[in-house]
């Protein structure tokens, strides 16, 4: 009889631990997801790097520029979220402000592209605000609108060209590439006409096109595209990379002599989560060297 009841106990025993078990991994599944959904989208983190290079003139010594990337506004990114992000990239006071690329997830369906005007319009940067197209921005016959918008809000949109920014009496070179997946970029066009021995720093919406702008007279490229790879997992690495960005999709790579930077983005695509990529806004502060 002793030993029917010890059998019944540990039978009721290990059906209670299973039962704990499974109502653990149930809550940490729903608080991971919770995180992933709620939490870290929400937390943006600034991320602060030094970009020195003997080309760069001394009357840029302290200038900062500040990169932000991949909003896909209306893919649960509402207006906002964007107003606070806008707020945040002011206190930061850069002095050049550059974005590259996927405004709008679907430009064609966006019903409020004036106040997103409105919004990026009041970014302020003395040094002046550029940006490039992401695929997203092509898509949905978005191409136009993309332009119309950024062109109202301020921003100069670079297409296979360049722009001279000037402090004082010297320059750096701000390049920038078509979408490499529904644009067409012209990697020489972009260059050509760059005065030589001038510090070139390259935007280009996928990381990828770094196999290309290597063997170009540039020194830096920043992309987006990757989010981040927008979830990741210990031991695993990234779960998404969009095309273009598998082999690059977060912080500094050495490709060559250039030096690439993939920033996290903001928003996201395909599923609304972030885990261990959290969403970003990059600062570089310029120092000869």
């Amino acid at each position: 009889m002793h030993h029917i009841e010890t059998a019944k106990m540990s039978r009721r025993t290990f059906l209670k631990k299973l039962a704990r078990t499974g109502l653990a991994a149930a809550l940490a599944t729903t608080a991971a997801y919770s995180y992933a959904r709620w939490i870290e989208p929400a937390c943006v983190s600034v991320t602060r790097h030094t970009l020195s290079h003997p080309l760069i003139p001394k009357s840029f010594a302290g200038a900062t520029m500040l990169q932000f990337s991949d909003l896909h506004l209306g893919h649960y990114y509402g207006l906002k979220r964007f107003d606070q992000v806008i707020d945040q990239i002011n206190k930061l006071e850069p002095d050049l402000i550059v974005f590259t690329g996927d405004l709008l997830h679907e430009a064609n369906r966006y019903p409020h592209t004036e106040a997103v005007a409105e919004a990026l319009a009041r970014l302020r940067a003395p040094l002046g605000k550029f940006s490039v197209y992401g695929n997203h921005d092509h898509g949905g016959y978005g191409t136009d609108i993309y332009r119309r918008l950024m062109e109202r809000a301020g921003f100069r949109v670079l297409v296979n060209e360049h722009a001279l920014i000037r402090r004082g009496q010297h320059a750096i070179a701000i390049a920038g590439s078509d979408d490499m997946m529904l644009g067409r970029p012209d990697w020489s066009k972009m260059t050509n006409g760059i005065p030589r021995a001038t510090y070139t720093i390259a935007l280009v919406h996928e990381p990828d096109g770094a196999l290309e702008t290597s063997r170009l007279p540039i020194h830096v490229q920043l992309s987006g595209h990757s989010h981040g790879g927008q979830i990741q997992l210990p031991f695993i690495g990234p779960l998404i990379t969009p095309p273009l960005s598998e082999r690059y999709y977060e912080g500094f790579y050495h490709v060559g002599g250039l030096l690439l930077y993939v920033n996290r983005g903001l928003g996201t695509t395909r599923v609304p989560l972030r885990f261990f990529a959290p969403p970003e806004l990059t600062v570089f502060s310029l120092t000869p060297g």
